[in-house]
């Protein structure tokens, strides 16, 4: 069976679909609509779904099996992020001021994992393969470590591979790692009074916060060049006048291994415990999410790649370059220079790309200790099941990731996530 002839026959479900999604916009662990929209459809092409899996009510697997052979996993994501919402125009054009919006392409990426198993499983009834294929609708990728509790739940222990894929600027396979992740809440409690008055009489919660993210600014000079931690206040009081009793801080603590995230992550904790000390306050800690880096699979790599070039890069009509060169307007000249690098891309190279808009070719493999400086979830599921994961252009070259640049509801976004789909359908059916 023609998958590829399939997806193609069946696209304006898939693009309405996504497109439902994107109108959702919903934030991790409240993507009720998204989620159940996905286990309908899904429900509907013939799978068993086992909803709210790992105590996480958007969580949910969908199963399709004709007999004995191997289990194959597709991963899919559709959460947004806060602040994002962006109508599909080449500016800024916010839907609702302030609301969420899919500036990831995640209503890309759970939908083309949706079409991938549904391909599949054409083959399956056809009776060309057997086992048993998989879709894992996994929720709060974006900082809320969806699969690591999922994984937790050993709801990836029986899988023999994993595969998923993200929108991107450039279309290749991973060969890089990724930071490991702990996003941790800070709470200091202190005592409250006048702060004109008595402010002798007040020990400040917020003194506290600040106090903390000084010494973690000194701490950057002396922790390994790959790690990463960042912050923002999220409580720091409500007047002036008044010495705060309570303030929080939400802190996300990066490092290229788990050993060295919880290292690094000791001395947070001990700058906080001091700030706490200098300013007669207390401190509450709490871990929310945590995520481990990637163990990178050579064999499913090189599959993937094999596929990737088979398939070929997605190639963009005039229109979408058009929009495209218009949305490039808004983005940072630096920006492809400083994200380049991570693909094994030198400066003659992104010279010559300085020239395009879409990137419409396949990267070759880029093996090297050179981490992602961002943090997936996607980690915790190669820790339980043998793991694989390609990119392919939804984007400007030097789109800034998590921003309204990277639209993902146009006809560009839609055409990658096609042909993505094929890859993911091919190499599930191959693997």
């Amino acid at each position: 069976m023609n998958l590829t002839q399939w997806i193609e026959s069946n696209r304006t479900m898939f693009v309405e679909l996504s497109n439902e999604i994107w109108g959702y916009a919903e934030l991790g662990y409240k993507e009720f609509n998204s989620s159940k929209a996905l286990e309908d459809a899904l429900e509907e092409a013939g799978f068993t779904l086992e909803r709210g899996v790992a105590e996480i009510p958007t969580a949910f697997v969908a199963s399709y099996s004709n007999g004995a052979g191997p289990v194959i996993g597709i991963l899919g994501e559709f959460d947004a992020l806060p602040g994002l919402s962006q109508d599909c125009v080449p500016y800024r054009k916010p839907l609702e001021n302030g609301a969420p919006g899919h500036g990831c392409g995640h209503n890309l990426l759970g939908v083309a994992g949706l079409a991938s198993v549904m391909a599949v499983k054409q083959a399956m009834d056809a009776g060309e393969v057997k086992g048993t294929i998989r879709y894992y609708g996994c929720p709060a990728e974006e900082g809320g470590a969806g699969k690591a509790f999922m994984a937790n739940a050993g709801l990836f222990n029986d899988v023999d591979i994993c595969l998923t894929w993200h929108p991107d600027t450039f279309n290749g396979t991973l060969y890089t790692n990724f930071l490991a992740n702990y996003r941790v809440v800070f709470r200091f409690r202190g005592k409250t009074a006048h702060a004109a008055m008595g402010p002798f009489n007040g020990r400040g919660a917020l003194d506290a916060v600040e106090l903390m993210n000084v010494g973690v600014n000194y701490l950057r000079e002396h922790m390994i060049p790959d790690a990463r931690v960042h912050y923002v206040i999220t409580k720091g009081g409500v007047a002036p006048n008044v010495v705060p009793d309570f303030a929080e801080s939400l802190y996300s603590v990066r490092a290229p291994r788990t050993d060295q995230l919880d290292a690094l992550f000791e001395r947070v904790k001990d700058i906080a415990k001091g700030a706490a000390l200098m300013t007669g306050t207390e401190v509450e800690i709490q871990v929310i999410s945590g995520m481990s880096n990637m163990l990178l699979n050579e064999t499913i790599n090189e599959v993937l790649q094999a596929k990737l070039e088979e398939v070929g890069a997605p190639k963009f009509s005039e229109e979408e370059h058009a929009f495209a060169r218009e949305l490039s307007k808004s983005i940072p000249p630096e920006s492809l220079e400083t994200s380049a690098p991570v693909y094994g891309l030198d400066s003659k190279a992104v010279a010559e790309l300085k020239k395009q808009v879409l990137f419409e070719e396949i990267l070759p493999p880029f093996k090297s200790e050179v981490v992602q400086p961002g943090s997936t979830d996607v980690g915790d599921v190669s820790w339980a099941a043998p793991t694989g994961q390609i990119f392919t252009a939804c984007w400007a070259l030097g789109s800034p990731g998590h921003s309204p640049a990277d639209c993902g509801a146009g006809q560009d976004g839609h055409r990658s996530a096609r042909d993505v789909i094929c890859r993911e359908s091919d190499g599930a059916q191959r693997a």
